[in-house]
């Protein structure tokens, strides 16, 4: 097989991917919001929309077996498909923690607690950095993937807040301690998308520049060459 063919067979399952990130977009937005407006509807088209992202993800990952059995051994050419592997794992992944999201709706309550304001802001900042991941994949843009990184802190930070902010609330009567658990696990999966996010940009750095990112206790740093 040539090159020529294995590019087309490459930019297919790119552009494929690619999509997939726009459908896992689509159903993380529908989740918070749903979460929002305690709109169970809408957290039911969440897992509709599952369905669709289980289905492709299983036909993508089989995809990349007859591109691998093409018979190019050029490096970058097979780094690439299993690249584009492991991102559509991560993709699958995201969308998994959407539906738990959504499954938090779908549970019968009660109260009517307001949901804190920072969950808002780190809902929205979690919806961009899947954005802009999947944007980081579709152009190879190193600098947005390595933006993308960046992003991760301040939402574990947002986590804390809310997490403490929640136990306050509860202590003072504020919250019902059921409404605090499912808000915390909204919560840790809206971080859980987070770092999937951080993950295919990972992805994006190593497959664009042949380095390995590293994560130190400081924060994300600069991509560094693989250890000999």
């Amino acid at each position: 097989m040539s090159t020529e063919q294995f590019d087309h067979k490459l930019a297919q399952l790119k552009n494929d991917l690619v999509t997939q990130g726009g459908r896992v977009v689509e159903v993380t937005l529908g989740a918070v919001e749903a979460y929002f407006e305690s709109d169970q509807a809408k957290a039911h088209r969440v897992l509709d929309g599952d369905s669709v992202i289980d289905r492709v993800d299983v036909e993508i990952e089989r995809a990349c077996v007859p591109i691998l059995m093409m018979g190019v051994a050029d490096e970058y050419r097979v780094r690439s498909v299993l690249t584009f592997v492991k991102i559509n794992n991560e993709m699958e992944r995201a969308a998994d923690c959407a539906v738990n999201i959504a499954e938090v709706v779908l549970l019968d309550s009660t109260g009517d607690e307001a949901i804190p304001k920072t969950f808002r802001v780190m809902a929205n900042s979690v919806i961009g950095m899947l954005r802009d991941a999947s944007r980081a994949l579709d152009s190879m843009d190193r600098d947005l993937a390595e933006r993308v990184l960046g992003y991760d802190d301040a939402v574990d930070r947002f986590k804390r807040e809310i997490s403490l902010d929640a136990q306050i609330r509860v202590a003072a009567g504020e919250f019902s301690v059921e409404f605090a658990f499912r808000l915390r696990r909204v919560v840790a999966n809206l971080e859980r998308i987070a770092d999937h996010c951080t993950n295919i940009c990972e992805q994006v750095i190593y497959l664009k520049t042949g380095m390995v990112v590293r994560h130190l206790p400081e924060g994300w740093s600069k991509p560094a060459p693989p250890e000999l």
